[in-house]
This record gives structure tokens, C-alpha cells and sequence, in this order.
């Protein structure tokens, strides 16, 4: 069985050290890059399941590089920015990355992060094999027919909106971020003057609770994104 490849890209010798130790004793096979250009390179040439990009490189700074390399590949991303660089998150969701982490960091939770995004993106890779139908409790949905029940009363939803309930309920319990869903869902990158997933998530909300579901199962969870409990 092939081991899961992660790419560091990260000029902090001694963080991206720790991180390696890290992963490596989980199991996981990396990489380090300390700067930009050998960081692009090695993310074009070679496959990798993740890669952990520091926006501030020598040679080539993260944004620029997330930029090019979405050109190319969509290798999930998680960016390493400092902390309170909100800008940089921002232009960084835009720019196609998945996930961020700012410094410094516990890393207990970085490990919980990457582990989220590797999941969803393993999902993703085998949707072809993935289950045709979810049932929760008394919510019942079927990806073939499109067909979404409540309590056996039939909801109608549009294409968008049945892709991002199913994306939520499948990943029940689990907070999935904006850029994730902008990806995932509508096939195009964040932006937080875009308003429009906002919109479908109220619809859907709104047609659920119509129908009897308490609305905190379908959550908004300020500043990360969206969860389905």
C-alpha cells in the first residue's frame, strides 16, 4: 500500500523540522522545499496527497505559488500564514487552497486539519465507487434520483443545492470551510464578496426546517464554515 506523500514547503528550518518528525511518525512520506521556485517544482513534478505551503518564501512567495500551481494540478493545499494575516487567508482561499493554519500553531490541530482535508479529498478521488444513498436519523438522500426526503416527505432541490447538503451530511459532524465548498460544490474559488453559497446554504436550511429539522443541525459556524450534526 502506497504511503500517503506530503509536500512541506516552509523557509523555517526548525518548524518545518518538527513537522516533519511529525508526519513522519505517523507514517507519512514528505518532502521538505525551503523556498518557493523548488517548492513549485517539486509540487509539478512529482504527486503529492497534500501540500503544506508558508505564504512567506524566499524566491517565490505562497500566493504566487498556490496561483501557478492551480494552473496545473488541484493537490489539496493547506496554507501556513501568520497569525492575524487575514488579507493573505483571503487571497489564499481565492487562489484555490483548502484549508489554512496560522502561527503558531498546536500542533494536535494540524494534525486533526490534515487529516480532515486528506479524508475529503479521498472521498473525492472515489466518488465514482462512493455510496448512492445516505440515511440520517429521519433524513434520507439519494444521489442517482437526486431525491431528498424528510421524515418521507419529499423535498425539491436544485442540482447546487442537493451537491452541497450531501457534501455536509456526508461528512456529518464535520466543520467543512467555505473555500472547500466554493471548490467542491460550485466550482470556483472563494471569495468573500461572493455571497452565493450563502444563499444556497439558506435555502436548503430554510426547506429542512420547513419540514421539522431542528436548524442547529444545519450550522453556520462563523469564520470556518458550515456543519451538518
Amino acid at each position: 500500500m502506497c504511503k500517503t506523500r506530503i509536500l512541506i514547503i516552509e523557509d523555517d528550518a526548525t518548524l518545518s523540522e518538527q513537522i516533519t518528525q511529525l508526519l513522519q511518525a505517523r507514517g507519512f512520506d514528505t518532502r521538505h522545499e525551503n523556498d518557493g521556485h523548488a517548492g513549485l517544482h517539486a509540487a509539478l513534478e512529482e504527486n503529492f496527497d497534500l501540500v503544506l505551503l508558508d505564504i512567506r518564501l524566499p524566491s517565490l512567495n505562497g500566493l504566487s505559488l498556490l496561483h501557478q500551481l492551480r494552473q496545473i494540478k488541484q493537490t489539496p493545499v493547506m496554507m501556513i500564514t501568520a497569525s492575524g494575516a487575514e488579507q493573505e487567508r483571503i487571497e489564499g482561499y481565492r487562489k484555490g487552497a483548502d484549508d489554512y493554519l496560522p502561527k503558531p500553531f498546536n500542533f494536535t490541530e494540524m494534525m486533526l486539519r490534515i487529516d480532515a482535508i486528506l479524508r475529503r479529498s479521498k472521498a473525492m478521488s472515489n466518488s465514482g465507487t462512493q455510496k448512492s444513498e445516505i440515511l440520517v436519523d429521519v433524513l434520507y438522500l439519494n444521489r442517482i434520483q437526486q431525491v431528498t426526503k424528510y421524515h418521507a416527505k419529499l423535498l425539491e432541490f436544485t442540482p447546487i443545492q442537493f451537491k452541497l447538503l450531501w457534501m455536509l451530511v456526508e461528512n456529518k459532524g464535520e466543520t467543512l470551510s467555505k473555500a472547500f465548498l466554493y471548490h467542491s460544490v460550485l466550482n470556483k474559488p472563494f471569495s468573500r464578496y461572493d455571497r452565493s453559497l450563502d444563499m444556497h446554504l439558506s435555502r436548503v436550511r430554510k426547506k429542512l426546517v420547513e419540514t421539522g429539522m431542528p436548524p442547529e443541525r444545519l450550522a453556520t459556524v462563523h469564520g470556518q464554515g458550515y456543519r451538518f450534526s
